[in-house]
């Protein structure tokens, strides 16, 4: 199934995609689940009768929003695929443990909102990842466990302003968390429509041109080993989100760098999941 959170002229709602449609949830469960984190939260649901109702809504006319649109937790994952560390040039070794850092929601928006380049930086750059979207409260879980604590899965594009990353000493937060400079969606793909025993293909495009392409066989920290590291120190809940890492080819590492500027379309697309797709716009 693919859950969807979005907005009409009679306020923010969530549902399920079918086909060119989709069926509002929250008619059905919004009493107790207002917004679809809560209605993952929840016990299981039964959508039997759910499913068999006429589309309540066209696909193309709402206002999607970011699926989660206000969770818990965004933790990201840097430098996660095999090419990514030597992407660095400082001659370390593979890391033992995942570089994380936090995101704040409203550096977010939905698949088909307009990412928006600040006034203080040209240099927006795109970062194409899948993201995990926790099902279930998970503390110190063990690897063999871990996907069963996943309900779902995601798209990315982790806008980041490189020349904010490094204005502290240690951290990266400011350049991560410009507002509306990122994106997650269209939608969460639940877990059991995905095969994780397969490699997922994960690609990011500008302008219609490949500029990542990678897939999941390639982490060099699987879902599974992220999830049991994670909470081996933080408990997770239902609704927070996992974004798992970029392949090599972000705009910073071109010579001259090729950094986004309003107009451009950026689509980051998983056969497994679907295309996320926003166009740049300045600050007004």
């Amino acid at each position: 199934m693919k859950f969807v959170s979005y907005e009409t002229a009679q306020g923010a709602s969530y549902g399920i995609v079918r086909g060119d449609g989709v069926i509002d949830l929250k008619s059905h469960f919004g009493v107790h689940c207002p917004t679809l984190r809560d209605f993952i939260a929840s016990a299981d649901h039964d959508l039997t009768s759910v499913m068999r109702a006429a589309p309540d809504h066209q696909l193309a006319a709402l206002w999607l929003l970011p699926p989660i649109p206000a969770p818990e937790k965004i933790l990201c994952v840097g430098v996660n695929y095999a090419d990514r560390n030597e992407e660095y040039k400082d001659d370390k070794p593979v890391p033992k443990y995942p570089s994380l850092f936090f995101r704040a929601p409203t550096s977010f928006v939905g698949s088909g909102e307009p990412l928006i380049r600040p006034r203080v930086s040209e240099q927006l750059d795109y970062e194409g990842e899948i993201a995990l979207v926790i099902g279930k409260t998970a503390t110190k879980i063990s690897r063999e466990d871990a996907h069963s604590y996943i309900f779902g899965l995601t798209l990315c594009n982790e806008g980041t302003i490189r020349d904010w990353l490094h204005h502290g000493k240690f951290n990266v937060t400011q350049g991560k968390n410009f507002d509306r400079s990122g994106s997650l969606g269209p939608w969460i793909v639940s877990a059991d429509a995905i095969d994780f025993t397969q490699p997922l293909a994960l690609q990011t495009k500008v302008n219609g041109q490949v500029r990542q392409s990678d897939d999941t066989s390639r982490l060099i920290f699987p879902f599974a080993d992220l999830l049991a590291y994670i909470t081996s120190f933080m408990t997770l809940n239902p609704g927070d989100i996992i974004v798992t890492g970029t392949p090599t080819g972000a705009g910073v590492r071109f010579t001259p760098p090729r950094f986004l500027k309003a107009g451009d379309v950026v689509e980051v697309s998983c056969p497994a999941i679907g295309t996320l797709r926003n166009q740049v716009a300045e600050e007004a």
